[in-house]
């Protein structure tokens, strides 16, 4: 009886200890190719995509700065209202329309000399969000 009092006050220490240290949540939900952006500059980034759980995937990795998602179904607006978002300004390409704003999350960068941390690309039959811009080829 006395073994499983101890046993039962160290697993709630560890589980205690795991939620303590355990990274902040994911910038986005309901994403598809959840891809995370590792390493200390974008010079030396690499682009992590969670094979199937990006929870887990998030776990194993100690040098995040940076998170991105695809969406087929879309809305701008609720999508900014949700995350607390403005846009800053945007860009129009030839085949899509790039919107660099500010939220409340947690990745930023300084670009035209304004605090950017969501960049989201809308394509004709896709959007690709991230925090804080897209890295890499999109």
């Amino acid at each position: 009886m006395r073994l499983a009092s101890v046993l039962t006050a160290i697993l709630g220490t560890a589980v205690a200890a795991a939620i303590a240290v355990l990274p902040q949540r994911l910038c986005f939900s309901g994403g598809q190719n959840y891809t995370f952006y590792c390493g200390e500059s974008s010079a030396d980034c690499r682009e992590v995509r969670a094979k199937t759980n990006a929870e887990l995937e998030r776990l194993t990795l100690s040098d995040v700065c940076g998170e991105s998602a695809e969406y087929d179904d879309f809305d701008l607006q609720a999508f900014l209202k949700k995350v607390n978002g403005k846009v800053v300004f945007t860009e129009k390409l030839s085949d899509s329309v790039n919107y660099y704003c500010t939220a409340d999350l947690p990745y930023s960068v300084n670009l035209y000399n304004h605090t950017i941390n969501l960049h989201v690309c809308v394509r004709e039959d896709t959007t690709k969000v991230a925090s804080p811009i897209i890295f890499g080829g999109y």
